[in-house]
Order: C-alpha cells, then sequence, then structure tokens
C-alpha cells in the first residue's frame, strides 16, 4: 500500500510540475518571433488576410509576426510545414478553404498525405468569401449562359487558371463544370496571386477569385463579373448572380482564410491566440483594409470556426473523390 501511496503522489507531483511548466511557458509566450506561413505567393485571399492581421497581432503580442509565402503543390507543402512545426506557438498558418481536403486528393494517388486536418488546430476565422467567376472586359462572355454555350460547342477550349490542382480556386471550377455538363481546361499555378496575373495578361479566358482580389480589376474595367459560388446574393457582389440562382444546384463554395496552430499547441498559448484574434478583428484598421477591398471581415472564434471547418470538410471531400485523378482524366 505504501508503495502505491508513494506512486500515484509521485504523479501528482509530475502533473502539478507540469501543469506549472505549460502555465509558466505561456506567461512567456511569444519568447520569439512569429512566423505566419502563407501557402501561396503574394496576391491572393491568403495573403490579404495574413498581412494586417500580422501587423496587429505584433502590436498585441510584442513580437515581430513574419509572413512567410511558402507556395507549391496547391497550398500542401506550406499547410504541411506549419502541421510538422515545433508546437510552441511561434509557427502559425493562414490557411484557404483548400486545406480542409488536400490530403484527400494525395490519398487519390495512393500517397500518404503530408498532414492531416486534424494536425492543425483552428484558431480563427478571418475572411470567407464566394468564389467569384470573371472573364476579361474584351471577352465574348457577357453571361454565364454564353460561357456554358460556347463550353458545349468547344469542350476543353475555354482556359482557366487556377491556384493549383485541387486548391482553392480549381475545386469550384471542377464543381460548376459537373453542375453544367461542361469541360474546360484547367491551367494550375503556384497559387492565387500568379492565376489571377495570368488571367489578366491574356494567358488563360477565366478565372475563379475571391471577392477582395478580383474586384479591383473589376472596378478599373478590365474584368467581368459573370457569376459567384455564394449560397446567397450578398451586398459586396450586387448585381452579380449565384450559380444556384442560375440553376446549377448545390455549387456553393466559399475562399474562407483562417488562423491554424500546430497540434500539441499549449492550451493556454491557443487561449491567448484567441484572446489577441478577437482583438485584433475588433480593430477597425483591420477590417477597413478587408472592406476597401471588397472583401469584409468573417471573423468566427475558435468554437465555431472548429464547427464550421469540419461541416466544410464534410461538404467537400466528397467532390474531390468525384473529381478524381487528375491523370486519369
Amino acid at each position: 500500500m505504501d508503495c502505491c501511496k508513494l506512486l500515484h503522489g509521485a504523479a501528482a507531483a509530475l502533473l502539478v510540475a507540469l501543469a506549472s511548466s505549460t502555465a509558466s511557458f505561456a506567461q512567456n509566450w511569444p519568447s520569439r518571433n512569429i512566423t505566419m506561413v502563407v501557402a501561396f505567393p503574394p496576391g491572393g485571399q491568403a495573403d490579404l488576410a495574413a498581412r494586417p492581421v500580422a501587423a496587429a497581432l505584433e502590436k498585441i503580442l510584442g513580437r515581430s509576426v513574419v509572413v512567410d509565402n511558402r507556395s507549391g503543390a496547391g497550398g500542401m507543402l506550406g499547410n504541411a510545414a506549419v502541421a510538422r512545426a515545433e508546437p510552441d506557438g511561434h509557427t502559425l498558418l493562414m490557411a484557404l478553404s483548400s486545406m480542409v481536403f488536400l490530403p484527400e486528393a494525395e490519398r487519390l494517388y495512393d500517397r500518404k498525405p503530408s498532414y492531416e486536418l486534424d494536425h492543425l488546430i483552428p484558431i480563427a476565422r478571418v475572411l470567407a468569401d464566394p468564389g467569384v467567376l470573371g472573364v476579361r472586359s474584351d471577352s465574348p462572355y457577357k453571361s454565364i449562359a454564353d460561357l456554358v454555350a460556347d463550353a458545349k460547342k468547344r469542350p476543353s477550349a475555354i482556359s482557366f487558371s487556377s491556384s493549383g490542382n485541387y486548391g482553392a480556386s480549381h475545386v469550384p471550377f471542377e464543381m460548376f463544370q459537373q453542375a453544367a455538363g461542361i469541360k474546360l481546361l484547367h491551367v494550375p499555378y503556384r497559387g492565387g496571386g500568379p492565376a489571377l496575373t495570368a488571367f489578366i495578361g491574356a494567358q488563360v479566358d477565366i478565372t475563379a477569385q475571391a471577392p477582395g482580389v478580383i474586384n479591383p480589376h473589376a472596378r478599373d474595367g478590365r474584368v467581368r463579373l459573370l457569376a459567384h459560388w455564394g449560397g446567397k446574393p450578398t451586398p459586396e457582389l450586387a448585381g452579380i448572380p449565384t450559380l444556384i440562382e442560375l440553376g446549377y444546384r448545390d455549387v456553393e463554395y466559399y475562399i474562407w482564410a483562417g488562423l491554424f496552430a500546430p497540434k500539441g499547441t499549449p492550451a493556454p498559448v491557443i487561449a491567448r491566440l484567441r484572446d489577441a484574434m478577437r482583438e485584433v478583428m475588433a480593430n477597425p484598421q483591420v477590417t477597413s483594409v478587408f472592406v476597401k477591398a471588397g472583401s469584409p471581415s468573417a471573423y468566427m472564434d475558435q468554437p465555431e470556426f472548429e464547427k464550421f471547418v469540419e461541416a466544410d470538410a464534410k461538404r467537400l471531400i466528397p467532390v474531390i473523390g468525384k473529381i478524381g485523378r487528375l491523370d486519369e482524366k
């Protein structure tokens, strides 16, 4: 009995020591600069979300928050890098919606995914915009009906740019093609920024982008917006129909951006990050940047955001199965 009591006492003492160590670590966090990984090049939705948030976090946390654009594989490389990072709160990820289904895309090729969704902890949602389908102002397409009619006459002749295979702007186009019964030519790039540049430069015919990224080009007359992937009309996209309104059922997709930390990050650090993000997303200097870009903030704290991510994964992972392997098309 004495031996058992001794063991229980030692275990209790160890738990107290660990709890004390964790609390002390959290109080001293951050102890160095923080890296916020964006898994895409500059110019896309994740970058638009990351930069004002990073600048505001610096002021709150008292340490530099460096945005690190680590692009490749449609976002897979950057997502995986954060999932494998030391879970000490000094490496964060500003992820896009594609992060929920990229592991499933790897499984299509019988590869072990570079990360799993549960390797990353949701902290806060920042933006959540419906993808917008755009054509250049010199395009013959004045409506989605024009585009679909031509695509049916000329399968695989109309090209669209995306942020990469199975990326945040590839999947919505696949959903649209399946619903419309058409075949477009997919031209993948290393991120939303390069995909937009290629579209503006007439290297492809059409593109899908977040409103905050493509709106400036629509305002200056270079781009015509034909439709968006939202579930309902929005004030920011007034006059632009949803694909659902146009008869394409269940074609709904949001290019959201949110902050994540590696699994295993201490709970007190997560709590401080949540508090900091609550302050950031209530800051008019931050939210005005998003409003000016035409991409209003869509803040969600961790509990709600976690449920949102789970629901989005459940909805979109089957879409990846329908797309299938690209090398078989």
